[in-house]
């Protein structure tokens, strides 16, 4: 979600330097921050700020306030750190995140608030690399999710054409033992095909799209336990393998069960069964340690937290969430709303979910809540409009542009939805490039994506953007403390 967007940058330094925010922001960062090949500016190194004290006087804008980018951005350092130690990366399942779920617990756990860690397994699917030949020539192939490996063992059989759409076990031929059934995709689940394929005597399937696209995102399910290996081909591969002598087809694919925890701090004052929750996902991607994508959310999170302290004089309780398992697809977050009951969701007033919070080539984002935007998914759950209208006010009275973010499920908002909790957050772009009109809007360089690194190595606090950083990290205070003082019927 993220050019550069340094507050040395002239015009280009998002039209903020008379604000304040960036001002203070740099100075915070006692000029430190220096020039990136991208063109980013580095935020200094500081040690997180627990010592700092909590708010006197909540309100949105003392909380604002209070949340520094220079305290994020020690945070920050710390996540770094911990990928720099743990083989550069804090993915799920590995040392690097089981360190930084100790670190965040045991900073929240300092401050006095309610901690848990709540640990969940999924299965987690390795492609490895997939081999199809037909008639001795090779053919691009994809293998399915969570379909079985070969185990080192290529499989060879002649290509047996399945009548009809494969849905039936009546589709496939009497003489499908020992072949390699190729199916057409559409009307019924690729499992089901593929256990009557290998029920038939099949020793492997490849399933042909119904476009001359390769075929991409199709899956088996989590739970299958299919015995023969399938893999996916475009229209013009699949009239190939049909008309082929024989067929071998050969994949590394494996799935295993993954450990792996999030984090929960709840305030110990405020309602129990009247809670704004906010979340950031803390896990990152294999190859890198995800330092936008998303230590800077789980740490504007985490600063906001111990700013406003473990007893705010707030009406609502304020439950603070850092998920695992966001990046292999919103798993620590869907666990935990799906292990609500009904009362407990229905004590869930807000959801507030930051993710990307400093991206080099940034943009300022708000989640769509009302579907304004008309474009995409729909609108938010009842009540999403009024978050969506705390962080408008946050940037209008920043005099900040915004730009509406449609609600299609990236992030750990999406469990949140589908259960009819009202949600919100913002956001500083991610793969997308921006546009031309985005960069008139916010400075930066069009035609470069938001964040150049996105999902890479080069995901480091070196290439967080400092001024979109501080900005972002103080909405998440804002939006908390407006959240949290609100009460009866209004969400926020």
């Amino acid at each position: 979600m993220r050019v550069k967007v340094s507050s040395r940058s002239g015009r280009n330094s998002l039209r903020l330097l008379a604000l304040g925010v960036v001002v203070t922001a740099a100075a915070a960062c006692g000029g430190q921050g220096g020039e990136t090949p991208g063109g980013s500016s580095s935020p200094s190194s500081s040690a997180p700020s627990s010592a700092v004290g909590t708010v006197t006087d909540l309100s949105p804008d003392s909380l604002a306030s209070a949340v520094t980018g220079a305290a994020v951005t020690g945070h920050i350092r710390a996540l770094q750190s911990i990928a720099d130690a743990h083989g550069g990366n804090r993915a799920a399942g590995t040392p690097g995140y089981d360190a930084s779920v100790d670190h965040v617990a045991q900073v929240l756990r300092g401050a006095g608030f309610d901690v848990t860690t709540p640990g969940f397994d999924y299965p987690r699917f390795d492609a490895g690399t997939t081999s199809l030949t037909a008639g001795g020539a090779d053919v691009r192939a994809t293998a399915l999710q969570y379909t079985r490996g070969t185990d080192g063992k290529p499989v060879t059989g002649s290509p047996v054409t399945v009548e009809g759409v494969g849905c039936a076990p009546g589709d496939y031929p009497a003489d499908s033992r020992g072949t390699v059934v190729v199916v057409g995709r559409g009307e019924c689940t690729f499992t089901r095909k593929a256990t009557l394929a290998a029920v038939a005597g099949a020793v492997g399937m490849v399933v042909v799209n119904s476009s001359d696209e390769p075929l991409v995102g199709a899956t088996l399910g989590a739970d299958n336990t299919t015995s023969i290996p399938v893999v996916g081909v475009d229209r013009v591969a699949g009239d190939r393998v049909r008309n082929a002598p024989s067929v071998t087809l050969s994949t590394t694919a494996r799935t295993t069960t993954v450990a792996s925890r999030s984090v929960i701090a709840q305030t110990r004052t405020g309602a129990r069964d009247d809670v704004v929750m906010a979340g950031a996902h803390l896990d990152s991607v294999d190859a890198g340690p995800g330092i936008n994508d998303n230590a800077t959310g789980a740490a504007a999170v985490l600063e906001t937290a111990l700013r406003m302290g473990s007893t705010p004089s707030a009406p609502r309780g304020v439950r603070f969430a850092f998920w695992g398992a966001e990046e292999e697809g919103l798993i620590g977050s869907g666990r935990y709303v799906e292990s609500l009951d009904e009362r407990a969701r229905e004590s869930v007033s807000a959801y507030l979910n930051f993710d990307m919070l400093g991206s080099p080539n940034a943009g300022f984002f708000v989640l769509d809540g009302d579907d304004s935007d008309r474009r995409g998914a729909g609108p938010g759950p009842s009540g999403s409009d009024r978050i969506e209208a705390v962080f408008s006010r946050f940037y209008e009275g920043r005099r900040i542009p915004t730009a509406p973010a449609d609600l299609v499920g990236r992030s750990d908002y999406a469990p949140f939805a589908e259960a009819g909790i009202p949600i919100g957050g913002t956001e500083t772009g991610a793969e997308q490039e921006k546009s031309a009109e985005q960069a008139r809007k916010w400075g930066g360089r069009a035609g470069t994506p938001f964040d150049p690194n996105y999902h890479s190595a080069r995901d480091t606090v070196d290439n967080v953007n400092a001024d979109a950083l501080a900005i972002s990290s103080s909405a998440v205070g804002y939006a908390v403390a407006t959240c949290a003082l609100s009460s009866g019927p209004e969400v926020c």
